[in-house]
């Protein structure tokens, strides 16, 4: 379902949601961050940080950064792919599941306030 914003909307609703993340105790993540966990729990796995790094134009140590930072937060965890061990396995949590569920809700009530 899409919804018809206006661009000056559009930046309202980002602003909102942003200024919400800031204020909120939640973890705080990065743009990117928030593109690969989105990224690993919108579309169908598996995920690895050599598809990851290909689908957001990066390197494979930027991605590797992320997931260091976001493993710390308990939103997403990686292991060895035991059949090609050079390739690791990105995998969700659910302590990752709740934060978006949580963070698609804040989006939800920024976007009906506009």
């Amino acid at each position: 379902m899409a919804i018809a914003l206006r661009a000056e909307q559009a930046l309202k609703l980002w602003q909102e949601v942003s200024l919400s993340q800031v204020l909120d105790d939640k973890p705080d993540l990065t743009v990117r961050q928030m593109t690969i966990l989105l990224t690993v729990y919108l579309e169908p796995p598996p995920h690895t940080v050599r598809g990851l790094a290909a689908k957001l134009g990066v390197t494979k140590p930027v991605i590797t950064r992320a997931l260091d930072t976001m493993g710390r937060k308990s939103l997403l965890k990686r292991k060895r792919d035991e059949r090609d061990r050079r390739n690791v396995i990105i995998q969700r949590t659910v302590e990752g599941a709740i934060f978006l569920e949580d963070f698609a809700d804040l989006v939800a009530f920024q976007a009906g306030k506009i």
